[in-house]
């Protein structure tokens, strides 16, 4: 981070990232959602986390993410920020996003200049690219990592608690409840992932040994 940076503005850093200035709503066409979205990792791979803030055309945050995703890669934990974020537009109506990302490799790969060669981060990719591919218009734009604070906080926050740092808390999915609803007696749980090498690998939280599972394939 460069000296003094702790000292901009950060609504006057991120402004001016897109080119058009219309956020939306002109002629009743659906408003622009804005997501920054950011994941870490603490050795990478180590403990990881994604945080992520969404705020509407006005600019008023509608949403925080935030979740531990367990002993995985920077770019896994960048991946599945931007997946909950898709998720998140999708699930609520939000037909226009623009992505705030300080991760150029996973911005660059989204659009199509980079290839994506890890074996681990392309079901990621084309989750992405799918998830994507259901809105109506879909941006994503890059920004040093001043221009990502509160993202960056709350992924921090994320891998706080994955540690047992710190009170389990947020608006994102809690490892500890999804662990006691797949525990559950009874209990039906839509837990997503992908197969790699004939092992079903989850996107997020973990089932406890035991537990009978059944396998539908998607796409």
């Amino acid at each position: 981070m460069l000296e003094g940076a702790e000292t901009v503005d950060w609504e006057a850093m991120t402004g001016n990232l897109f080119d058009d200035g219309n956020a939306g709503g002109a002629g009743g066409a659906p408003e622009w959602f804005t997501a920054h979205c950011d994941g870490g990792s603490r050795g990478n791979p180590g403990p990881s986390g994604y945080g992520a803030v969404i705020e509407d055309a006005q600019g008023r945050t509608v949403a925080r993410l935030s979740e531990f995703v367990g002993r995985q890669t920077n770019n896994y934990a960048e991946y599945s920020g931007l997946l909950a974020v898709l998720k998140w537009a999708l699930e609520n109506g939000a037909k226009r996003l623009r992505v705030v990302s300080d991760s150029e490799l996973m911005v660059k790969q989204m659009k199509g200049q980079y290839k994506v060669a890890s074996p681990v981060l392309r079901p990621l990719w084309e989750e992405a690219k799918r998830l994507a591919g259901r809105l109506e218009r879909f941006e994503m734009r890059h920004t040093l990592r001043g221009g990502n604070k509160e993202a960056d906080r709350l992924a921090n926050e994320a891998m706080d608690r994955g540690m047992g740092k710190g009170r389990e808390q947020g608006t994102g999915i809690r490892d500890q409840e999804r662990r006691a609803e797949a525990a559950a007696p009874g209990k039906r749980v839509v837990l997503e992932g992908y197969v790699k090498g004939g092992v079903v690998h989850l996107l997020e939280g973990e089932l406890p040994d035991g537990v009978f599972v059944k396998v539908i394939r998607e796409g």
